[in-house]
This record gives structure tokens, C-alpha cells and sequence, in this order.
């Protein structure tokens, strides 16, 4: 039977994980840990913590952004309506253009028309209509209550998509100013260590070499 001993199994992350905790704060017994680290530890301890903490301030910031401009959604809601234009002509080179009165986005040019809202006189003007537009081609314009074109009411899940786009961009300013802070205290560290390590083999040095007895014989 081969007595070669088997290799040891590495650590499971919760264990590793308390173990450099109690190294951080001091309470783990290691002859051979140094300062430095426990400095180390800490400096990444602080570093995760602090991710957590960038984590919930984005997450609940974007929940209060989404919060203060949903009313706006329904507030235009309630404020615009939307009605039926006539295109009356179409420019013969318009140049494509995104939609600005009407839904839709793609393949629409100016074009003249006319609409009407309850308790207003007729109204013409400028709207958006699909490329292939014609004299007579009804288009759905948005209106407020003076009957003039405005710009469609804010939707509900765009605020949501731009309150997360917002809270993802503050998260990671966050993290990379943590990363950043980081970096600079583990450089602070091994320059450190460095200087140690060159102080204590200047010392070490001659003494294991030999040449602190040769220096002392002569």
C-alpha cells in the first residue's frame, strides 16, 4: 500500500471567507502573518463592504429617481391626449426623420396636416408620417388641451429603463473609484514590504552569509 500522503483539499469559500476576517481584525492566531497582512485583509474587507454598500445606495437611488418622475407619466397622461391628423401634403425630398408628434420612430418624414380637437378651432402644422405617406393618410398626432402638437406623454417603462441606466452608472463610478482606492492602498502595502524586506536582509544578510564573523575575526 502506498503511503504517499493524498494532497489537501483547498478550503471551501465560507471557510476562507472567516478565515480572512478573523486575519482582518486580528483574531486569528498566525505566527507567520505579519502586520502588513492584516493590512492587506482589511484593505479588502473594506473593499467588499463597501461594494455591498455602492450596491444598495444605486439600487435605492434608482428606486427613488423612478419614484419622483413616475407621477410625471401620469401627469402627461392626463394633460395630453392623442387624435387623428389628415396628412394634407407630403414634401416630395423630405428627409427621413425620427418621429417627434407621433409614435413610431423609423421611416417618417415631415408632412403638412390637419386635425381638430373638441372645444378648439381646426389646427395645421407639421407632423411626422410614415414614408410612403399620401394625401389623406391618417396619422395619430399628440395634442394638449389647447389642441396644439406636443411631444408624446413620458412612458412609464422608459423612466424605469433610465432610472436603472442611471443607478448602474452610479454603481460602477462607485466600484471603480473602490477598485481604484484599493489598488493605490495594496501598492502603499508592498512598498512597504519592500522596504521592510530590504531592511531586515541588510541586517539578516551578513550574519548568514558569514561575513559579520569575518568582519569581527579581523
Amino acid at each position: 500500500m502506498s503511503s504517499t500522503p493524498r494532497p489537501a483539499r483547498p478550503a471551501s469559500l465560507p471557510r476562507r471567507t472567516g478565515r480572512q476576517l478573523r486575519r482582518a481584525f486580528g483574531a486569528r492566531h498566525e505566527p507567520l502573518a505579519r502586520p502588513l497582512d492584516r493590512a492587506r485583509a482589511r484593505a479588502w474587507l473594506l473593499t467588499v463592504v463597501g461594494g455591498l454598500l455602492a450596491a444598495a445606495l444605486a439600487v435605492g437611488g434608482a428606486l427613488l429617481l423612478y419614484r419622483a418622475t413616475a407621477p410625471r407619466a401620469d401627469a402627461d397622461r392626463a394633460r395630453l391626449h392623442q387624435v387623428d391628423a389628415v396628412v394634407t401634403a407630403v414634401a416630395e425630398h423630405g428627409a427621413v426623420t425620427g418621429s417627434r408628434f407621433s409614435s413610431g420612430y423609423e421611416n417618417r418624414v415631415d408632412a403638412e396636416a390637419s386635425w381638430s380637437y373638441p372645444g378648439t378651432t381646426p389646427h395645421t402644422g407639421i407632423v411626422q408620417a410614415p414614408q410612403a405617406a399620401t394625401t389623406g393618410t391618417v396619422v395619430p398626432v399628440w395634442v394638449d388641451s389647447t389642441g396644439n402638437a406636443t411631444d408624446p406623454p413620458v412612458n412609464r417603462s422608459a423612466l424605469a429603463v433610465s432610472a436603472a441606466c442611471t443607478g448602474a452608472g452610479a454603481l460602477l463610478t462607485l466600484l471603480a473609484v473602490l477598485a481604484f482606492a484599493l489598488r493605490l492602498r495594496l501598492q502603499v502595502l508592498d512598498r512597504r514590504a519592500e522596504d521592510d524586506w530590504t531592511a531586515g536582509w541588510a541586517h539578516l544578510e551578513p550574519l548568514w552569509s558569514g561575513r559579520a564573523g569575518n568582519r569581527l575575526e579581523d
